[in-house]
């Protein structure tokens, strides 16, 4: 939510999002690899710059919490059980709807990978999170399971969730997506590509946003 909503609207406008093409992990399955048609990266980068403008006229919200509330510096992961554990614990933020995560355990020049997008650069990641959250209304991601591979060319976890969120919208849609999110380690146990995969097509999950919500009223 990657990305990821996790990651319907995670993207950037064309002048700063950095397009790359890396290898597929080696272990899990999963990695989104159907190339995605170029109106729907189209439609996809369109809305997130109707979003950046929605963002920049609305006032700053003192509700949403940044990853500075946080204390990365005390963060050592020396092995893939560490990692596991401040995961389990952003998982527990729910970092995906909130952009509240340990950038710490990131590479600075972390790939984040979706079906519909694939950008470098956490800071990038981070500051699309942000452009996401005050878009979303009783968010919700659940951690389903999660396991790691220890292999001799890499280290690999893998994380499974349910997300659930509306989006406020006049039609108020309903994102409902299950998804998993493989993170890929280097030797030093920092996470160099973030993958996710949804248990629907890019064109279905867009289709999401465009669905009216049959409850728009509120009580």
């Amino acid at each position: 939510m990657a990305g990821v909503t996790s990651q319907i609207f995670i993207s950037s406008s064309s002048s700063t999002l950095r397009r790359v093409y890396h290898r597929p992990p080696r272990c899990f399955s999963g990695s989104p690899e159907k190339r995605t048609p170029a109106i729907l990266k189209w439609a996809v980068g369109g809305v997130t710059e109707v979003l950046r403008l929605f963002s920049v006229a609305a006032p700053p919200s003192s509700s949403i919490r940044t990853n500075k509330d946080k204390s990365d510096s005390e963060v050592d992961a020396r092995d893939v059980e560490d990692v596991m554990e401040v995961l389990r614990s952003d998982y527990g933020n729910a970092y995906f709807v909130t952009g509240i995560f340990t950038t710490a355990i990131y590479s600075d020049d972390c790939i984040f990978e979706d079906p519909t997008i694939s950008f470098q650069g956490t800071e990038l990641y981070e500051r699309n999170l942000k452009l996401l959250v005050p878009f979303l209304e009783d968010a919700s991601i659940e951690l389903q399971n999660m396991e790691k591979s220890e292999l001799s060319q890499g280290n690999y976890i893998r994380a499974t969730w349910k997300l659930r969120t509306y989006l406020k919208l006049p039609w108020r849609p309903l994102i409902s997506i299950d998804g998993s999110t493989v993170y890929e380690l280097d030797r030093d146990f920092k996470i160099v590509r973030h993958v996710e995969s949804w248990n629907v097509s890019a064109v279905e999950a867009i289709r999401q946003i465009f669905t009216v919500n049959s409850f728009t009223s509120r009580s």
